[in-house]
């Protein structure tokens, strides 16, 4: 399949924001971040095209993978445009608008029924490392710069958000992170387990594509199941549907690409996966 960019409309009626762009080539989806004058900070507009783009993504099955980056070479997402304040957060209801509309979009990232990685070159704050925090991996390049500065803006960060933060990095990192708002390093971001890889600038697009198209050519059955165990796990035991849990397993074992797996590697050739 040739690569695909679209601006303007991608299976949905209504038209997307031209700061947002979404890619299609081979198994693998990526949703740019298109605003980088700002650092791609993220309007409202923004924020509702990506709940669109992913729903896009989920529904297509020839995608695998999807891959989270932003545009310009200089920041991932640099989080919420403060420009628009005055239009999107001006009064209580405003405020409670915007935050609903923005939980939304990492709930939908964050439950999304594929592997995601975010690739991250540059800046990755505020709203920008919440959404990192929302994929299942973040691979970034050795000039990276994490922060999330709700302290210095005295902005709310609801529970949703910082449970994904502490399942991430733990309730000591997460507290440092939000304590202090500053700056971490690439090295530090590693250290803390915020970041799976961290490698040369240079070498970032080759490495995330190549890692994409990893997963990508492993079979799809697997992945989802793997992603619904694990998010089960993370819930409350209270909470938790192991029948869901089962039923993915089973479905891996009775699937055609069960077959495929075993008869490749016996036969010794690299399987090909139909996700069924």
């Amino acid at each position: 399949m040739s690569a695909t960019e679209t601006t303007g409309r991608l299976n949905s009626e209504k038209p997307m924001s031209d700061k947002m762009l979404a890619r299609k080539e081979g198994k693998v989806g990526t949703m740019i971040f298109n605003n980088p004058e700002r650092h791609n900070a993220v309007s409202l507009e923004m924020w509702d095209s990506v709940r669109r783009i992913l729903d896009d993504f989920a529904a297509d099955p020839e995608i695998t993978v999807v891959v989270i980056t932003g545009a310009g070479g200089k920041a991932f997402v640099s989080g919420a445009d403060i420009s628009k304040f005055g239009d999107e957060r001006a009064n209580k209801e405003a405020v409670a608008h915007y935050n609903a509309l923005v939980e939304r979009a990492y709930t939908r990232l964050h439950e999304f029924p594929k592997p995601t990685i975010a690739m991250i070159r540059g800046y990755c704050i505020g709203g920008g490392l919440g959404l990192a925090v929302s994929c299942d991996l973040r691979i970034c390049s050795d000039n990276s710069r994490f922060a999330l500065p709700a302290a210095k803006l005295s902005l709310g960060y609801g529970y949703a958000g910082l449970k994904r933060f502490i399942d991430l990095v733990g309730p000591g990192f997460t507290k440092e992170i939000f304590y202090t708002a500053r700056q971490f390093s690439a090295a530090e971001a590693r250290e803390m387990g915020l970041v799976n890889r961290v490698v040369p600038e240079a070498e970032l697009d080759t490495y995330v594509q190549d890692y994409a198209n990893t997963i990508a050519g492993n079979a799809p059955l697997t992945l989802k199941a793997v992603k619904i165990i694990t998010g089960e796990i993370l819930k409350e035991e209270s909470k938790r549907d192991l029948a869901r849990c089962t039923a993915a397993v089973q479905a891996c074992f009775e699937s055609q690409d069960y077959i495929e797996g075993r008869d490749a590697f016996l036969q010794k050739r690299k399987p090909v996966f139909r996700g069924r």
